[in-house]
């Protein structure tokens, strides 16, 4: 970011600074015109981009397992479901609670959040554009906004993952915090810092990790009011609003849990079990390497193009600042959290799609950057769709899977072992044996220590409950398999059940397997199935 350093010198601002502003802009420049005239255009434009981008994947129920489960989370709410309590994770409430909300749409819930997340994403790149038009003419805003959208399908977030939803509160406090920074004086700074950490405390109520973005926009914020004169008592009590209306959702949603008598259980899911997770230190950082590489197109926009462009016009030195700091607030915040799943990159793609927006457009050089970072985009961005079609299926398959499932269930529960086709229980309406249901919840050594519970004692009770049928691969699926309750399982399905047929979801076969008191005698002697294996094949022993 410091290679756009040489721009600040005798910049004027874009966006409406005046004398009395805190970079001391240029008396001469010429006011911005209203930020939102001329944006139906622009936002139609971005809205069509998305659905373009997004429209192949509309409908496929198995686009990644986590929204299969915020869907059937939000959907078991309605049906009197209490999460952390009779169905366990550690994601905040107001996830779930979107979704709930999103089944107020009809269907079975796959179509309604995939088109509820493309007008997300699309409302994302829009506030996007009129960020980077701070520091950029509208074309380089334009492509940075596109570059975006193209960039949430680069990092498999082609449906309706966590980032999809809370980066539009972000970039919408980003763009608040923007106009407080460049303003003439701080005369509003109370109030739009309010309005940014309200969005803010929303956001956090979507996934946690925005805190980081929280704590970083806070802080600018009170640089500013230092910038202006505020003195010290001034800015604590700013700070202590500020920080409140941040928190306050969060403080609420606890407050209601303990009301209800589960504030225990939701300080557990919500703010402890995380510390109980184990990943693999390893593959961690293979993950990071990648998501690092697939994002070259901003690095080379961002640090290489403006040390060999001859002019990018004038740009707002301090707005510049600002953007340069909530992207080192983003990035810091991605590499701290330490697990680096692609869907964790998007937060980071929106400011960094801001800063390379004055390098963007049709103009000598910058043609070069664009058709890097655009057209290195959308290919990468097909080509993740397609993959994903390849390796977690198809509408198609989910519901043959579920057809026959539905046909041997006789009114008992579903058990998916492991795998990500979680589409089966919104699919069949089945039963949960279990409030562990999310497959590595209770699959893999991961979440050993994370869950409050035993892994291997729920194992046990799954067992002992009896699903009419359960779900699982022939070879363990996951990398942290537990072996200790897949040898569990094995041995429950030799004693008291019989695998009635294997179908594939994508590239993984499942055994689909029914209670023997369940099953017609015909079933009893099948031979479809391949049989289950405790370990990988030339895996060793842990």
């Amino acid at each position: 970011m410091g290679a756009l350093s040489g721009l600040d010198s005798g910049a004027v601002a874009a966006t409406g600074a005046g004398a009395g502003s805190p970079m001391g802009a240029d008396a001469g420049a010429t006011p911005a015109p209203p930020p939102w005239r001329g944006g139906a255009w622009v936002a139609a434009g971005l809205l069509t981009v998305a659905l373009l981008v997004r429209g192949a994947t509309f409908g496929n129920p198995v686009l990644h397992v986590d929204e299969q489960f915020y869907l059937l989370v939000g959907d078991r709410m309605w049906h009197g479901a209490i999460p952390y309590v009779d169905i366990w994770d550690r994601k905040p409430i107001g996830l779930f609670l979107l979704y709930a909300a999103i089944r107020l749409l009809g269907g079975e819930g796959f179509l309604q959040y995939q088109l509820v997340a493309t007008l997300f994403a699309a409302a994302t790149s829009f506030t996007i554009y009129h960020i980077a038009r701070a520091i950029a003419p509208p074309v380089g805003a334009w492509w940075a906004g596109v570059g975006y959208l193209l960039y949430l399908s680069v990092f498999n977030c082609i449906g309706g993952q966590s980032p999809v939803f809370y980066n539009l509160p972000v970039a919408l406090a980003a763009l608040t915090l923007l106009r407080a920074w460049t303003a003439p004086d701080a005369s509003h700074l109370l109030r739009r810092g309010a309005g940014a950490m309200a969005l803010i405390g929303l956001a956090i109520q979507i996934k946690y990790t925005v805190v980081f973005e929280g704590v970083g926009f806070g802080l600018a914020l009170l640089a500013r009011g230092f910038v202006a004169g505020w003195r010290l008592p001034r800015l604590g009590l700013a700070a202590l609003l500020w920080a409140g209306i941040a928190l306050a959702p969060t403080l609420a949603a606890w407050a209601a849990y303990a009301a209800m008598g589960h504030g225990q259980a939701f300080v557990f899911a919500n703010f402890v079990s995380i510390f109980g997770r184990r990943y693999p230190l390893l593959p961690a950082l293979g993950r990071l390497a990648k998501d690092l590489g697939g994002l070259i197109g901003f690095w080379l926009a961002i640090f290489y193009a403006p040390r060999h462009l001859p002019s990018l016009g004038a740009i707002n030195p301090w707005a510049l600042k600002f953007l340069r700091w909530w992207a080192v607030v983003a990035v810091g915040g991605f590499l701290l959290f330490g697990t680096w799943h692609d869907h964790y990159t998007p937060p980071i793609i929106m400011p960094l799609a801001v800063l390379a927006a004055p390098v963007l457009g049709w103009q000598g050089l910058q043609r070069r950057y664009t058709a890097l970072l655009i057209g290195g985009g959308l290919l990468a961005a097909i080509i993740v769709t397609i993959s994903n079609r390849h390796k977690e299926g198809s509408a198609a398959q989910v519901d043959h899977a579920a057809s026959l499932i539905r046909s041997h269930l006789a009114g008992g529960c579903l058990y998916v072992f492991e795998g990500n086709p979680v589409a089966l229980f919104q699919k069949t309406g089945a039963c949960l044996p279990t409030a562990y249901i999310f497959p590595t919840h209770l699959s893999t050594a991961v979440e050993r220590q994370g869950l409050g519970v035993d892994q291997v004692a729920e194992e046990k009770r799954v067992i002992a409950r009896a699903p009419a049928v359960i779900v699982t691969t022939p070879l363990p699926y996951d990398a942290n398999d537990n072996y200790t309750n897949r040898a569990l399982l094995m041995a429950g399905l030799s004693r008291n059940y019989t695998c009635f047929a294997s179908v594939p979801i994508g590239k993984y076969p499942f055994n689909l397997y029914q209670r023997r008191d369940l099953a017609p005698k015909a079933n009893a002697l099948t031979t479809k199935c391949p049989a289950m294996q405790l370990y990988k094949p030339g895996k060793h022993r842990p």
